[in-house]
């Protein structure tokens, strides 16, 4: 099976399957009322319901969610904190991603960034601010706009390339992969861009960093020394520590990379995560 849906307790510090297909899948997301995962693939939405009994039905399945015209949806999606939108990142429109909102049970995407290429990364505590990765003029750094659309707000000063955008429980920090300092390091920042601070130091390349939702905690993806961006198909590390960036340690080796971890993928108590494992293509 090319992909392998996982949930990560953090009580036991073991994984268990929810769900393998050889559809290449990606970025779980969890449901605020943690009943099921949202995945994308082959350029569309899935859910993966959780709350499915396995012993009459076998292992949950991927129910395709209706986006419409948005049929080139990437990985970096997620669900708003009141659990009655999905925001998606789609090139359809224009060959470049934009940023659109959609109904949680699937309909007509709502366009919220103008400009392209944008990539949704985090949604602020109280569901009104999106913040993304977005490339003017080849240069990427770090945005927020409105959920509503608007006016975008620059966050980052172009200085290395800056992604992975996600907002701390409390909504003071947003914490962020970037090269500023020569490697890809986890960052973390004010929601207004000021504060800058760099959280690792080590000689792994370090990506796309998530808090979670309670205990003063977040999960990030840790590629080998010397790997270039953030490619799939590698060995890889789930590595947490605290929100000060102290006390990292390594949760599980894997291979994966891309569309492991890329958005949000706690559990709304914080119990777990949620993360896709792959197996190498034939």
């Amino acid at each position: 099976m090319r992909s392998s849906v996982e949930i990560y307790d953090m009580e036991t510090r073991k994984a268990r399957v929810v769900l393998q297909t050889d559809v290449l899948v990606e970025a779980p997301n969890w449901l605020p009322d943690g009943s099921a995962l949202i995945v994308n693939g082959d350029g569309g939405l899935f859910r993966i319901d959780l709350e499915r009994d396995e012993a009459a039905e076998g292992f949950p399945r991927l129910d395709p969610i209706n986006t419409e015209f948005a049929t080139s949806c990437n990985n970096d999606h997620g669900v708003s904190p009141c659990g009655r939108e999905i925001v998606i990142s789609d090139q359809s429109e224009t060959g470049q991603s934009q940023i659109y909102r959609v109904p949680i049970e699937g309909g007509t995407p709502v366009p919220v960034t103008n400009l392209a290429p944008s990539y949704w990364h985090g949604w602020s505590p109280d569901g009104a601010t999106l913040a993304y990765c977005g490339a003017r003029a080849g240069v990427y750094d770090i945005y927020t706009i409105s959920r509503d659309g608007g006016e975008e707000t620059r966050l980052t000063d172009g200085l290395g390339h800056a992604d992975g955008p996600d907002y701390s429980p409390c909504g003071t920090w947003i914490y962020f992969n970037s090269s500023r300092g020569d490697s890809m390091q986890i960052w973390r920042m004010r929601t207004d861009g000021s504060d800058l601070t760099q959280l690792t130091f080590d000689e792994r390349v370090n990506w796309f960093p998530h808090p979670a939702p309670v205990g003063g905690k977040l999960v990030y993806l840790a590629y080998e020394a010397g790997v270039t961006g953030h490619p799939r198909d590698k060995t890889v590390e789930l590595r947490l520590m605290d929100e000060e960036g102290q006390n990292m340690e390594t949760l599980l080796s894997l291979f994966g990379g891309q569309g492991t971890i890329n958005v949000p993928s706690w559990a709304p108590d914080g119990s777990a995560f949620a993360f896709v494992r792959y197996e190498p293509e034939e």
